[in-house]
């Protein structure tokens, strides 16, 4: 044993003996090579043209990559088995090199490659290309995968800390959205302080403004009233009105003049409240979250009598587990329906009945729609909605443009006639309904010449169409007489049928068509019925009859139909009606019931009324909320006026009576000069009191073309014969 630990002395002097050795040797040759090229300019250059690509390639990384090659080297001759068992240790110091190699190459020398490529050389620029966030990354994930390399469990803790740091990062992210959401309604709510003062005084000019163009305006009237044949001129016209209207209002076209723009007032701008958009706003989240119901608020859109306000449902908060940890579960969106069931609530909050919940009420947008009504209400006056590009659109493409109003966003509801083909309008006494109508009267009158366009008046009540009596556009005197009804839907569908027959001649399918190649171009026709339900209860089968079939084959032929009721019950508007009728406009209805009859769903009976309405048509979906047009009276006489003083070229003759009721006798000679009414008017006079028991005497008058004492002695004797039923 003492031999074997003699040896194993002897052997351990060896070793330190030779590593003596081999440093001494190393010494040597380094002071060797520092004196040649000190003392030898040419060993100098031999060296660096031996050895200069190593030397731009790895710059001052020479001595560490040098280094870490002589430890390796020097491991493996003396120790091989080091390497094996410190192979982690091994890793770690070659990374330590790269980071070392990648924080030289942010330097730079002062000439040469090291100039160019930093003090790493050719290799340290490969590595991070001269940008330090390369530098810093390659640092900071050396630094992890070391650690991971050398530290027992480093893994462990490297999850805790990823996932508190995504903690802290969220949170700290959230407090800053927060803060910048402070910020904004801050100097939002400054800037619309600052606009509403800037508003006031733009009103007071305005108002003064509006006050002189009323004056002027109503100095036009005057002037129409008193000398109607005098026409204004034509430049300033085209100056103040827009292309598309100036298009359609061209004078002298067919021998009519259209109305000048200046008829119609002018618009009023709408004022928004901006502080109190964003205090509604807060009230919305507020309300909602109380219930757990998270939302954000975007896409606000303020019309002239309700606001719109685009909720994007949120998240909900995650449950915490036992530890205190937020769940491992996905987050969940807030659902829709949760929203929507907070309705009595959100009117509770913002202290208002007339709310209403839309789901997306555009197409393409993510929102819910919750519309509110505006604190600062506003009118829709009909010169706005004419002078708008899409009122144009409708005009020039050869459309009857309805100016209905504006939506609930303040774009305006600018509709074509011909393409709905008809229109059902419904409301409640005091909702509008009747300035609906006139504005569709209006807009026709604005832009359709008489013989472009006739109208067929419908008003049992005798007071909202019969001021329309004596303009060119009517086929007939308004319609007051209930009887007379009948006879003029008869007329209309003969007038229908002769127009197929027409277009069937020329081989075309529509009036469109039919323009193009005829000679003489086909009118529109438009029948208007102020109160539908009068003549249901008056016509009964045969009136709904007589609609469905306008309704169904009007289209092609030019015969559209507006159908106005107070009372929209499953009585006045059957379900076949409402088939063939897919325009709707509903005002302010007393129950759900009606609103359901008119739009298929609930809505109409939360409106606010005076304009306030719901538009059903194939463009939209859903109902479509709006403000309808307002028309003053002083305007509806101008225009009245205006067209009742021009005299145009003779309009071609539209034949409403049914043929089996005697053309003859519309086209006849009239009594003779005795007083006496021929005989064939009390044979044709029979034959229409067995379609029709309840026939007046101002009916013969009018088809007949009789006096009223002629029409009376046949009526005496239809009544003697038992044929006339009624006073």
């Amino acid at each position: 044993m003492a031999t074997a630990a003699a040896s194993a002395a002897g052997g351990g002097k060896l070793k330190w003996i030779l590593l003596g050795i081999e440093a001494g040797v190393l010494l040597l040759a380094a002071v060797a090579l520092a004196g040649a090229l000190a003392l030898s300019s040419d060993f100098r250059e031999w060296l660096t043209a031996l050895l200069g690509y190593a030397w731009a390639s790895l710059g001052y990384g020479v001595p560490v990559v040098g280094g870490y090659a002589g430890v390796t080297l020097g491991l493996l001759v003396h120790r091989p088995g080091a390497l094996g068992r410190g192979w982690r240790w091994w890793l770690a110091g070659g990374i330590a090199v790269v980071i070392a190699i990648s924080g030289l190459s942010l330097g730079e020398g002062s000439s040469g490659p090291l100039y160019t490529y930093g003090l790493a050389g050719k290799a340290g620029y490969g590595l991070t290309g001269g940008y330090a966030a390369m530098a810093a990354a390659i640092a900071g994930g050396g630094l992890l995968l070391g650690a991971l390399l050398v530290i027992p469990g480093a893994h462990r803790w490297y999850w805790v800390a990823v996932k508190y740091a995504a903690i802290g990062l969220w949170l700290g992210l959230r407090l800053l959205g927060i803060g910048l959401g402070k910020a904004a309604r801050g100097l939002w709510r400054l800037l619309m302080a600052t606009g509403r003062g800037v508003g006031r005084l733009a009103g007071r000019r305005r108002e003064k403004s509006a006050s002189a163009s009323g004056k002027a305006r109503l100095a036009a009237a005057e002037g129409y009233a008193e000398e109607p044949a005098v026409a204004a001129e034509p430049e300033p016209m085209a100056a103040a009105e827009p292309a598309g209207l100036a298009a359609s209002s061209a004078r002298g076209r067919g021998g009519w003049e259209l109305p000048p723009l200046d008829i119609l007032a002018p618009g009023e701008k709408h004022q928004v409240d901006g502080g109190a958009i964003a205090r509604m706003s807060d009230e919305i989240r507020e309300a909602l979250s109380e219930y757990g119901v998270y939302v954000d608020i975007e896409d606000v859109k303020a019309g002239p009598r309700v606001i719109r306000f685009g909720l994007v449902p949120g998240y909900m908060p995650q449950k915490l587990g036992k530890d205190g940890e937020a769940g491992k579960q996905r987050p969940s969106r807030v659902r829709v329906g949760d929203i929507s069931k907070r309705q009595k609530d959100l009117a509770l909050a913002l202290k208002s009945p007339y709310i209403r919940i839309i789901e997306t009420p555009e197409p393409g947008e993510g929102l819910v729609g919750l519309e509110v009504p505006n604190p600062a209400p506003g009118k829709v006056l009909m010169r706005t909605i004419v002078e708008g590009a899409e009122f144009g659109k409708v005009v020039q493409k050869g459309g009857l443009a309805f100016a209905l109003g504006e939506d609930a966003g303040g774009q305006p509801l600018s509709l074509d006639l011909a393409a709905m083909p008809h229109i059902l309008v419904a409301g409640a006494t005091g909702s509008g309904k009747s300035v609906c109508i006139n504005s569709l009267v209006a807009s026709l009158l604005m832009t359709r010449p008489p013989d472009e366009l006739r109208m067929i008046m419908v008003d049992p009540k005798r007071v909202e169409l019969t001021p329309f009596n004596g303009i060119p556009h009517l086929v007939t005197p308004v319609i007051v007489e209930p009887d007379e009804v009948q006879p003029a839907l008869r007329g209309l569908i003969n007038e229908m049928t002769r127009r197929y027959k027409m277009m069937e001649e020329l081989g075309v399918r529509n009036i469109a068509g039919y323009n193009g190649k005829a000679a003489e171009a086909m009118s529109f026709l438009v029948l208007i019925v102020d109160e539908l339900a009068d003549l249901m209860m008056t016509g009964g089968l045969e009136v709904e009859q007589q609609l469905v079939r306008l309704a169904q084959l009007g289209r092609a032929a030019g015969i559209h139909m507006v159908l106005a009721t107070q009372r929209p019950s499953v009585k006045v508007v059957t379900g076949l009606l409402k088939a063939n009728v897919p325009a709707r406009v509903a005002f302010a209805v007393a129950s759900q019931v009606d609103s359901r009859v008119i739009l298929d769903t609930g809505g109409a009976e939360a409106l606010m009324g005076k304009g306030d309405l719901l538009l059903l048509n194939n463009d939209f979906p859903k109902a479509r909320r709006g403000q309808g047009t307002l028309v003053y009276d002083e305007e509806m006489d101008a225009l009245i006026d205006f067209w009742r003083r021009q005299k145009g070229p003779p309009l071609p003759v539209i034949n409403l009576y049914d043929e089996e009721d005697g053309d003859e006798g519309a086209g006849g000679e009239g009594p003779g000069d005795d007083g006496v009414a021929p005989p064939d008017y009390l044979h044709q006079a029979r034959d229409i009191a067995l379609r029709n028991p309840r026939v007046t005497s101002p009916m013969l008058e009018k088809r007949f073309k009789i006096r009223k004492s002629q029409a009376d002695e046949i009526i005496d004797q239809l009544r003697a014969e038992g044929l006339v039923i009624g006073g």
